[in-house]
């Protein structure tokens, strides 16, 4: 009887075979582009991605592709960093953050409030698909409500990806997004009639607060003024150490003193910054010690 033999290589089945070379090329400008360092446990996830791309625009191979993408200016890297990004949120993600940020409102910057414009600004970097920005927005709305007076409130919300910054600008979520929310959050907050597109619409109350920008954070920073409080949940898990170190600087240097760091549950900034001090939780206050 004749064995069959197996491939030698399984992407001899594969529509557009990826080398070495390839994926080697690919890690670099990830991490040249947008300071993502991928692993090659992660080419199986590239391939699946990329190949989409190569499909749609009609390319033979991922040399071909390789070809686009080096050239920094072509159009096909915007679509290379949305592909290899990981965009994964959901509305009131991590609720601690959320309590303590209505915490802090309402001792520091309510009960701080003596007549005069009180400006607040807050930014979520990484804001994927919206959920984030919109859920900071409802928890300082529900807040303001115990409180009339003249607030300046701005939530700068910003993510490398062009496709999901669209979706939160429309601001418009299929229902079964909205599961973990009590009726009070539900109505509150959302337009429930569905739109055309058969999801509801964030209320434009909560639309006022939020300002949605593309912005590469490894490229230069636009912000002029500094921040109470930066959302930066999930972000730098694809950073290596020295990048991180140099991301995380940054925002000490944009925050108010004693503002607020909030980063993603996986991550921490023990052995990458002294800038901060703990206060629990993945949430981090900017030290002023030796400054």
């Amino acid at each position: 009887m004749t064995k069959i033999q197996p491939a030698s290589n399984p992407q001899d089945f594969r529509e557009f075979p990826m080398t070495k070379s390839n994926f080697g090329l690919i890690k670099q400008l990830a991490y040249e582009y947008a300071g993502i360092k991928l692993t090659g446990h992660k080419q199986e996830m590239v391939y699946g991605r990329l190949s989409r791309r190569i499909r749609s625009l009609k390319l033979g191979d991922f040399d071909q592709y390789c070809e686009l993408i080096i050239d920094r200016n072509n159009p096909e890297v915007s679509n290379f960093i949305n592909a290899i990004s990981t965009n994964l949120t959901a509305f009131f993600r991590e609720l601690h953050h959320f309590e303590y940020l209505e915490q802090w409102f309402c001792k520091d910057v309510l009960k701080s409030y003596i007549g005069d414009m009180s400006s607040v600004r807050i930014w979520s970097a990484g804001c994927s698909s919206g959920e984030e920005p919109y859920s900071i927005a409802m928890t300082i709305d529900r807040a303001l409500r115990l409180r009339t007076g003249n607030f300046d409130i701005k939530i700068l919300a910003t993510d490398l990806d062009s496709k999901v910054l669209a979706k939160a600008t429309q601001g418009i979520y299929e229902t079964d997004c909205l599961t973990n929310l009590d009726d009070q959050l539900l109505h509150g907050n959302f337009d429930t009639e569905k739109t055309d597109e058969g999801g509801v619409s964030v209320k434009d109350k909560i639309r006022r607060y939020v300002h949605f920008k593309r912005l590469n954070l490894l490229e230069e920073w636009p912000m002029q003024g500094k921040f109470d409080a930066i959302f930066c949940r999930n972000v730098v898990i694809y950073f290596d150490v020295p990048t991180k170190r140099k991301l995380f600087d940054r925002y000490a240097n944009i925050l108010k003193p004693n503002g607020y760091l909030f980063i993603g549950h996986s991550e921490s900034l023990h052995g990458i910054t002294d800038r901060f001090k703990s206060k629990g939780k993945t949430i981090y206050q900017l030290s002023t010690d030796g400054m």
